[in-house]
């Protein structure tokens, strides 16, 4: 959350600044505003709070929220400067009015330089030695002037000569060009312009992942994302040399047009030090700047990705009411089976080995034929890690050999293995060794992946790009956020989640997560929300946040189950009554006509007699018409399978059906089926031309796909969207 800061007659009216950036009306930001300065989580502000923020979404809001923050961190580092200038006694109204101005920490930061504390430099040696009058009237650069005749004034046991002298001058005039904020804001527009980032072999002889970048350059302003990251990783792994490169000449003559008044000697001594001064202080200042901020945008725009593929992938509809069984492959160790019922409570477990170079196939086939049999097995889950192909290819003789309906699909395992060996695994199965734990998690990711993937490091997930190279802070700030938001959307039983999901509930913490489900083992099931007020350390303000977004099926008031936020008992109660039903009417066909009601008697009206908003009062009906909706039912079901195809059979032009597993900035990876996910190129999505992926792509969606091209011995598989003028007739 933002925290607020002490206003003063400096501070911009930030509302008005986030109204006019995201477009939004400034009344309603200032209430949002007022909300997260109160403590509210972004969750509940998006859901019970609509009529304050006009119905901002969540993802804006975290948006909003960030950038007050920055805001914020702004008018400090003002202040700060502020502070610092005027206890020197070096503060002027233009300097005030500057900082004032100062719209980003750069700027704020290019007014500060002249003034901040320095490490002993050039120039300041140079001062120190008697020599600031000297570079005062250089700069004056009067015609009668000589420089050699000026500088032997200044002469000393450590000013031996006048070359010295004229040295530590331009020393001198030099950090001041480069101290110059509106010098600075001149150059930086150039750099942001014209700039090219160009990347040389560090090792010219060595092979490696970056061999693209060997002899590469691009306008800086062009370049994607994708290619700062890698250029930045190729640098710090020592295979690439990155440098950005301008028109220097145009650079420093943009600094001797302010500074060089004629053609004098002094002059002359002023045009020297104004390109020792871009050449010295600020290239590499402006260099490293650009670079910084390339970077901060490919991490912005990776961190996006990530967290829409993850966002994506959470919300991947669950295969509710099926028992399910989880492979995770393996060789040595064999591959470990679990089997789940339709909560995922676990039912079972085997080690079988499937893999025909230890001569058990056989004995596999029997052992998993009858886990199936006896717990009616209807999916099976496989993991995508070492050995999966083999298992596929296991899994699905045998299910051809079934006379049952039983169906498999091979899952991301991502962080399973870390999650297996958690702390976490352990109290939640302490009777199962560590690969038995994993192959739980794989089958329960396929009934619900939202319940068991909130338990891993959304950093462990696998749908990102560059993920390693993001800062850890930003990127689990970004990814908690997602999940937050996703777990809220969703809703939890309150009597059958696990503590990781309730510590995802808005306002609910780990320590108070714990606390609920040790209640709930100790007390029996929860029979309405306000017994939360009875779990230690969940005060009133935590269950306002969390109560709407925890359901209790069942529960002897039916609001209880829904999304209706305690708040608005009352008024549920009312407008029920108002359109002539009862409590126990909720979700059941009687109030079928619940919205067409309401429609009669006018929104405004009904709103306004209940003493709730519009939005609240259409949440409210929706609610009690279906109530606890799982927004992920209305989504295409993932694409289950029966058989297995191999790499080599694939074929250009081949047909084929895939579920997206990730979406970057330069394509998309679909699984086909084969155990090598293929990539479909940013060129081969659409016909029409797009800026991302994500345009048309989303992770989990079901598409059909082309086969372009197959590279055995590398393993990859190149994919188009776009239907090919002449097919194989070859399909899959």
């Amino acid at each position: 959350m933002s925290n607020p800061v002490k206003k003063n007659d400096q501070t911009l009216d930030h509302a008005a600044i986030l109204a006019a950036e995201f477009k939004l009306d400034s009344a309603r930001v200032a209430e949002t505003v007022a909300l997260i300065d109160a403590g509210n989580t972004i969750p509940f502000i998006a859901r019970y709070r609509k009529e304050a923020t006009g119905g901002i979404d969540d993802q804006t809001l975290r948006a909003l929220d960030e950038r007050l923050s920055y805001l914020r961190k702004l008018d400090e580092q003002k202040e700060t400067v502020r502070g610092s200038i005027t206890e020197q006694g070096k503060m002027t109204d233009t300097i005030a009015a500057a900082l004032d101005a100062a719209k980003t920490l750069a700027e704020v930061e290019d007014i500060y330089r002249p003034y901040k504390p320095k490490r002993k430099t050039r120039a300041s040696v140079a001062k120190a030695r008697g020599l600031e009058p000297l570079a005062r009237r250089l700069y004056e650069q009067r015609p009668a002037d000589d420089p050699a005749l000026l500088a032997g004034e200044y002469l000393s046991a450590e000013v031996p000569d006048a070359a010295s002298a004229l040295s530590g001058a331009r020393d001198i005039l030099a950090e001041g060009f480069s101290d110059s904020a509106a010098l600075r804001a001149t150059l930086r527009s150039l750099y942001h312009a014209t700039a090219r980032v160009e990347s040389r072999a560090a090792k010219p002889d060595a092979d490696s992942v970056y061999a693209a970048y060997y002899d590469y350059g691009e306008p800086a302003a062009k370049m994607a994302g994708h290619r700062v990251l890698a250029v930045d990783r190729g640098e710090r792994e020592g295979f690439l040399k990155v440098s950005v490169a301008v028109d220097s000449e145009r650079a420093v003559r943009m600094i001797t047009d302010r500074a060089v008044k004629n053609a004098s000697p002094a002059a002359g001594e002023v045009r020297a030090a104004a390109a020792d001064a871009y050449a010295r202080l600020i290239h590499p200042s402006l260099e490293r700047e650009v670079r910084a901020e390339l970077t901060e945008r490919a991490c912005d725009g990776a961190i996006g990705v990530f967290g829409k593929n993850l966002r994506q992938l959470l919300l991947q509809p669950p295969i509710k009411g099926k028992v399910a069984l989880g492979l995770d492959p393996g060789y040595r160790m064999g591959c470990k089976t679990a089997v789940v019922d339709a909560t995922g409570k676990v039912l079972d477990t085997a080690v079988i080995y499937p893999i025909p170079e230890f001569k058990r196939v056989d004995e596999a086939k029997r052992t998993l034929k009858a886990l199936i049999q006896k717990h009616h097995v209807e999916i099976i889950a496989i993991g995508n890690g070492t050995a999966s192909k083999e298992t596929e290819i296991f899994a699905a003789g045998v299910i051809a050999e079934l006379d049952a309906s039983v169906s498999y699909m091979v899952v991301s395992e991502a962080g399973a293995s870390v999650y297996s060996a958690s702390k976490l695994a352990a109290e939640e199965f302490p009777e199962y060794d560590v690969n038995l734990r994993s192959a739980v998690s794989i089958a329960r990711r396929l009934q619900d992946p939202l319940a068991e993937l909130v338990k891993i490091d959304p950093k462990a997930v696998g749908v990102g790009q560059y993920q390693h190279d993001m800062p850890p802070a930003r990127l689990s700030a970004a990814l908690d956020g997602v999940v937050e938001d996703c777990v809220n959307t969703v809703g939890v039983d309150l009597n059958t989640a696990s503590a990781p999901l309730l510590a995802r509930v808005a306002g609910v913490t780990q320590a108070t997560a714990k606390n609920i489900v040790l209640y709930r083992e100790a007390q029996g099931a929860f029979q309405t929300r306000k017994e939360l007020l009875k779990v230690p350390k969940l005060g009133p303000k935590a269950f306002e946040q969390c109560a709407g977004f925890l359901r209790v099926p069942g529960a002897k008031d039916p609001l209880d189950a829904t999304a209706v936020h305690p708040e608005s008992y009352a008024a549920a109660k009312k407008l029920l009554a108002v359109c002539g039903l009862s409590p126990e009417d909720i979700g059941t066909p009687a109030a079928s006509g619940l919205r067409e009601r309401a429609n009669g008697l006018g929104y405004d009206a009904l709103a306004a007699q209940l003493g709730v908003g519009v939005p609240t009062l259409k949440d409210m009906i929706e609610e009690l018409l279906r109530p606890g909706r799982d927004m992920r039912d209305s989504l295409p079901k993932p694409l289950l399978r029966t058989d297995v195809l191999d790499m080599k059979d694939l074929k250009p032009g081949m047909q084929l059906t895939g579920t997206v597993r990730n979406v970057i900035d330069f394509g998309a990876f679909v699984d086909v089926g084969v155990h090598q996910d293929g990539l479909v190129h940013i060129s081969q999505i659409s016909s029409r031309y797009i800026r991302h992926p994500s345009e048309v792509l989303k992770v989990g969606d079901v598409v059909t796909v082309w086969v372009l091209s197959v590279d055995l011995q590398k393993k990859r598989i190149a994919l188009t969207m776009k239907q090919p003028k002449e097919q194989s007739g070859e399909s899959a």
